[in-house]
């Protein structure tokens, strides 16, 4: 096959990209590896800030964004037995909407395939050739065929484990990472949310996160050592421990329910520069990872290819090259935002040491200031909903 911009994975990255692609008369096709099915329903992020929402209608795709999201204009911190809610639009004038991943990657696929954009699914790229050339070459694996995508430029979406990264030549690219010594237990429960905004606990035995994801399906968190087994922890034993990281507030209950899904994932950071190299362009969770407290890995990835979108178009309609040049330092500049702000969250919430009584005052200081100075509290929100996307 030819097209003008080959896309490797069906993320909302990818997805997102083809689309704004589509309406600037460019060109794509995306190769998944996964089934259609497996990417419409694997649960991921649930929290779209501002930007994010407002990229998603300005390109036709809020309708039903606007109808099933859940929008929160605030969350709420628990620690030493008290309730405090940062008022985030009040202080930003903007908002979170809460809307699974899932459901972006449903909208998505609906309109690239509505606009008879092509979405090849069962699709594994085994490598990447050409890429210093004029005509790089994706070498992809489908319906039991080896096949060619030949473009006028790669796109890898497709991950940490993906091929994208590693085509690279060795000495080009730089990591960074940090692994956190613990983990977090999620579960999606079939109970209706006990609370209308996202509350972040921090708790002597570990942080707790309550989230949602529709009025009636609610998203819990525990934090755990990081080498936990997912088998130590039986149905009534989460129900327990998020009582009691949870119900420190005189008179409120959180409501319980069939369990649907429970799974342990580690906490990392990581981000590769750069983030392009020839005609190759590395966006989302295959240059950067943050650890999920900050609720920034989807929007990290919407806001790659929101710059990627304006930059191609560019080139193919007056052969500019500067937005194409400047993409990896434009877009680290967002990423190490949302790293630094992740990692704050992350260290300030989270039971770092049990052993070190210093660490935990440090934390409860942090936090009480956190709730009583507007300034503080300020800069808490305007990172949470989110920089402008330009």
């Amino acid at each position: 096959m030819r097209t003008q911009v080959g896309i490797v994975g069906a993320g909302p990255a990818g997805l997102m990209l083809s689309h704004l692609l589509h309406r600037h008369g460019i060109s794509s096709v995306v190769l998944e590896s996964r089934s259609r099915e497996y990417v419409e329903h694997r649960v991921r992020a649930g929290v779209l800030e501002q930007g994010s929402v407002d990229l998603l209608r300005d390109t036709g795709l809020g309708a039903r964004l606007d109808r099933e999201g859940l929008r929160h204009e605030g969350i709420e911190l628990r620690f030493d037995g008290e309730s405090h809610r940062v008022a985030m639009t009040e202080l930003t004038g903007r908002a979170i909407t809460v809307y699974g991943q899932q459901e972006v990657v449903k909208d998505l696929i609906a309109a690239r395939l509505a606009a008879g954009g092509t979405i090849l699914f069962s699709a594994e790229a085994t490598r990447l050739s050409g890429l210093e050339s004029p005509s790089p070459v994706v070498h992809y694996r489908h319906e039991g065929r080896d096949e060619e995508l030949h473009c006028d430029f790669v796109v890898g979406c497709d991950g940490f484990h993906g091929v994208s990264r590693s085509a690279v030549p060795d000495g080009v690219l730089h990591t960074y990472e940090r692994t956190y010594p613990f983990a977090w237990l999620g579960v999606l429960a079939a109970a209706a949310p006990a609370v209308e905004e996202l509350i972040y606990a921090h708790h002597e035995r570990g942080f707790a996160l309550y989230s949602m994801r529709s009025p009636e399906i609610s998203r819990l968190y525990l934090q755990v050592p990081a080498d936990e087994d997912i088998a130590d922890w039986p149905d009534e034993r989460i129900w327990a421990e998020l009582r009691t990281r949870l119900e420190t507030v005189p008179g409120w209950t959180l409501n319980e329910g069939p369990i649907l899904e429970k799974a342990i994932t580690p906490l990392r950071s990581f981000v590769v520069e750069p983030m392009q190299w020839q005609r190759l362009y590395l966006a989302g969770d295959a240059v950067h990872i943050v650890p999920p407290t900050g609720a920034k890995g989807m929007n990290l990835a919407l806001a790659d290819v929101a710059l990627l979108g304006d930059a191609f178009a560019a080139w193919y309609a007056d052969g500019r090259t500067d937005l194409l040049d400047d993409y990896s330092r434009t877009a680290l500049r967002r990423v190490w935002r949302a790293q630094q702000f992740s990692w704050w969250m992350t260290s300030m919430l989270h039971r770092l040491d049990a052993d070190d009584p210093y660490e935990a005052k440090l934390q409860s200081a942090t936090l009480r200031y956190l709730t009583t100075s507007p300034a503080y509290a300020t800069s808490l929100a305007e990172n949470y909903v989110g920089l402008p996307l330009v």
